[in-house]
């Protein structure tokens, strides 16, 4: 590639998709779920949503992992696929394959990443610091507030536990250097950015599908209570650190 400069992809992304952030963070689904009201079958079928998003995302990355860009941030110790597939055996049981079925809005987000894997392979960097970053800042709050809200003593929040790497912090440090240093010219890199903006909507697709859900178990006075003040969340907080 020609022309590389010193791009700071990731100071890049994290300030191009400052807006985006805060737009998914207001959609209803997620400003209940910070206010600690989270519905147990509404938020099951946005872990099956997930594991069908992360398997794709995942078969892709490994597929690519000798990719000349993509390979300086192949890290499969953030593979979530397998603690998505203990969450799905813990809400559905033990037939929880033939239980679940990709939303509408979660087959687009799917088929997404599979076109760009195969004619724009370094995109795939925008879903992955849109999900993975995310799971490593902001998901450990979710993880807690779905704990409480759900009277969750074990099991049910494995998606938020990154058993292989035991420092978060500094492995978000490291993750940001390796994308920082990713060998992409300022063309390419914004549209990465542009991409990431665009999986950030596909996210927040997802939290609309879940929302009529969520109103019928809470009732349609609460929902608007808990979503009528627009507000910079705590998780967008914990991504910026």
């Amino acid at each position: 590639m020609e022309n590389i400069t010193d791009v700071n992809l990731a100071s890049q992304l994290r300030e191009g998709t400052k807006k985006s952030h805060s737009m998914s963070e207001n959609v209803g689904f997620v400003k209940c779920f910070l206010k600690g009201v989270v519905e147990k079958n509404s938020y099951r079928k946005l872990v099956s949503n997930l594991y069908f998003v992360y398997s794709a995302m995942e078969e892709e990355m490994e597929k690519l992992k000798d990719h000349q860009i993509l390979s300086k941030i192949y890290f499969p110790q953030l593979s979530r696929k397998e603690s998505l597939e203990n969450d799905l055996q813990f809400y559905y049981g033990s037939n929880w394959r033939n239980e679940i079925a990709p939303s509408a809005s979660c087959v687009k987000y799917v088929n997404r990443i599979k076109e760009i894997a195969q004619s724009q392979p370094e995109l795939l960097i925008a879903h992955c610091y849109t999900r993975y970053l995310g799971d490593l800042s902001g998901g450990q709050i979710l993880k807690k507030i779905a704990r409480q809200a759900m009277n969750l003593n074990e099991g049910g929040t494995a998606f938020y536990e990154f058993e292989n790497i035991p420092d978060e912090k500094a492995f978000k440090t490291t993750y940001r250097q390796a994308m920082n240093d990713l060998p992409v010219d300022q063309p390419t890199a914004e549209r990465i950015v542009d991409e990431a903006n665009a999986a950030f909507g596909m996210n927040m697709n997802l939290f609309k599908e879940l929302e009529g859900n969520l109103v019928k178990a809470i009732g349609v006075m609460l929902f608007n209570t808990l979503t009528r003040r627009r507000s910079r969340g705590s998780t967008e907080l914990a991504t910026a650190e």
